[in-house]
C-alpha cells in the first residue's frame, strides 16, 4: 500500500485536510472525493496506478480530517475552495483533474469556470445535478425548514467493525479489508468511546437552493479541454434520480455540452468504481492523461 501524508490549510475560514501520495517532482493528478466519502477512499486507485505521480486529494469542508462548516453547505463553496487549493499546489500551470461523483460535479463545473486551469478533466460517475422544476420548490422549502428545527444526525457505531459492517452492506462488492481500512478513514472514536463518523451531518440538510441544470450546462460549454466521462455498469444513485433518469435526448444533452467529449463504459462495479474496480479504472484514467 502506497504512503501517504497529511497536509492542512485554512481555506476561507476552514481548516482542509489534503492527503498527498508521491514525489513533488512527479506530474500532479488531483482527485476530488465524492459526497460521504474521503480522500483515503482513492488509496486502492492510488496503488493500482503504474505512473510516477504526486496525488493530491483533498478533504472537502465537512468531511473526513477537515473542519465543519458552521454555515452549513453551499455547492459553491466548493468551487472557490478547489480554486484556493490548486493555487496552493499548481499555482502555474493546468492540472490534472478526476473527480467522483460530487466531486466529478464539481470538476466539471468548475473547469467551465476556469478552464485555463485544467489540463485534462475526468468526471467518474459525477454528470450533474438532476432535473429540478419550479414547482419542486415548496416542498423543498418546507423540508428545508423542519431540518432547521430537527437537524439530521448520524448514529453512533459501537465499533469499527461495525462500520465495516456497514460500507459492505452498502456494497456488496466491497472485500473485507478493503471496508477495515475505509472504516478507520470514516470514523473516528469520540470520548465516550463510541466510533462516530467523520461526516457532517449537516450535509443530509436540503438545500433549499435548487440546482438548475441549464446553468451547469452554460459551464460545461466553456470547458477546452478533452474531458473523459467514466461510467458504472451497475451504478445506481442515492435519491434515485440524477442523470440516470434522463431520457436519451436528455442525456444527449449533458453529453452535447463538452467539445471533446469521450466515454467509458466500465463493467462488473457499481457507483463507487475505485473501490470495486480500482486496477481497470487506473487503467483508464492513466491511458487519458499520458495520451496526447
Amino acid at each position: 500500500m502506497k504512503t501517504s501524508c497529511s497536509e492542512f490549510h485554512t481555506i476561507r475560514g476552514i481548516r482542509h485536510h489534503v492527503r498527498l501520495w508521491g514525489d513533488a517532482a512527479h506530474p500532479k493528478l488531483f482527485l476530488l472525493h465524492g459526497w460521504m466519502d474521503v480522500s483515503a477512499s482513492f488509496q486502492f486507485l492510488v496503488d493500482s496506478l503504474k505512473h510516477d505521480w504526486q496525488i493530491i486529494a483533498p478533504d472537502w469542508r465537512g468531511f473526513g480530517l477537515s473542519s465543519w462548516s458552521h454555515e452549513g453547505y453551499w455547492f459553491q463553496d466548493y468551487y472557490a475552495d478547489l480554486d484556493a487549493i490548486l493555487d496552493i499546489y499548481s499555482p502555474d500551470q493546468s492540472v490534472n483533474l478526476v473527480g467522483h461523483s460530487m466531486g466529478g460535479n464539481v470538476a466539471c463545473t468548475y473547469t467551465g469556470i476556469r478552464p485555463a486551469r485544467v489540463r485534462k478533466l475526468i468526471s467518474l460517475e459525477g454528470f450533474g445535478s438532476a432535473r429540478n422544476t419550479p414547482d419542486m420548490a415548496p416542498a423543498r422549502y418546507e423540508r428545508w425548514l423542519d431540518q432547521l428545527k430537527e437537524p439530521p444526525a448520524f448514529r453512533p457505531y459501537a465499533s469499527f467493525e461495525a462500520v465495516a459492517e456497514r460500507l459492505r452492506k452498502n456494497n456488496l462488492r466491497l472485500s473485507a479489508d478493503k471496508a477495515r481500512f475505509l472504516a478507520q478513514h470514516w470514523a473516528r472514536q469520540a470520548d465516550n468511546g463510541e466510533i462516530i463518523l467523520r461526516f457532517d451531518p449537516r450535509h443530509k440538510t436540503v438545500n433549499p437552493i435548487m440546482s438548475q441544470l441549464d446553468q451547469l450546462i452554460c459551464c460545461w460549454q466553456r470547458i477546452t479541454c478533452q474531458t473523459l466521462w467514466v461510467i458504472s455498469a451497475d451504478g445506481e444513485t442515492q435519491d434515485g434520480r440524477s442523470w440516470r433518469k434522463d431520457k436519451p435526448a436528455e442525456l444527449s444533452e449533458r453529453k452535447g455540452a463538452f467539445r471533446n467529449f469521450s466515454e467509458t463504459l466500465l463493467e462488473d462495479c457499481g457507483h463507487m468504481m475505485h473501490h470495486d474496480q480500482p486496477q481497470r479504472l487506473a487503467a483508464i484514467i492513466e491511458a487519458f492523461l499520458l495520451t496526447d
